[in-house]
């Protein structure tokens, strides 16, 4: 989301603040220097205040960020409607399992994904029904699951990636998941 009107050249600069953001944030946490991002984005400390004037702002913008990236690779219109929910829905708890060290981030400097970015979460609730009633009508997902069953499960799929490192461990019970959604 960038400012509407900004130059090529700053909107390039933005870009690579938050990249390199991403990444210091989730190696290192809310202890992230905005120093170690400026270095990183190859840019002075100046530009990344002038896009960002806190730590907390640029923050909610990786957040931010990170989230409209997900719901702009949704896979809504893919020739195979079934595969198409099954991977938004890993993605989703992938997602979940490698932004814990955001999520303790955000904690520690008291952002609310909710007030930074609130149509953002509809917008992944939206992409994710759509994905289910086409995977129902192709009839590969149960017809009488409905949203808001899959919301449920999928709130518990990520809660439990965020307590285990162990990716084949997490693809195994999407797995298990994925059976149990599956039409007979």
């Amino acid at each position: 989301m960038t400012p509407p009107g900004m130059r090529a050249d700053a909107r390039r600069n933005r870009e690579r603040v938050l990249a390199a953001a991403e990444a210091v944030f989730g190696e290192h946490g809310a202890t992230a220097s905005t120093e170690e991002v400026a270095r990183r984005a190859g840019v002075g400390i100046g530009t990344v205040f002038r896009h960002f004037p806190t730590k907390q702002a640029l923050y909610e913008a990786i957040v931010v960020r990170r989230l409209s990236r997900l719901v702009e690779e949704a896979p809504l219109d893919a020739d195979d409607p079934a595969e198409a929910f099954r991977s938004f829905f890993a993605r989703i708890v992938d997602e979940s399992a490698a932004k814990k060290a955001f999520a303790d981030t955000m904690a520690v400097l008291g952002i609310d994904v909710k007030k930074s970015a609130p149509d953002v979460g509809e917008e992944i609730r939206r992409a994710l029904g759509v994905l289910l009633e086409r995977a129902q009508a192709a009839g590969a997902i149960r017809s009488d699951v409905t949203q808001a069953e899959v919301f449920v499960l999928l709130a518990g799929a990520c809660m439990a990636a965020d307590r285990t490192a162990d990716a084949a461990l997490r693809k195994r019970s999407l797995a298990v998941l994925f059976d149990g959604l599956a039409a007979r």
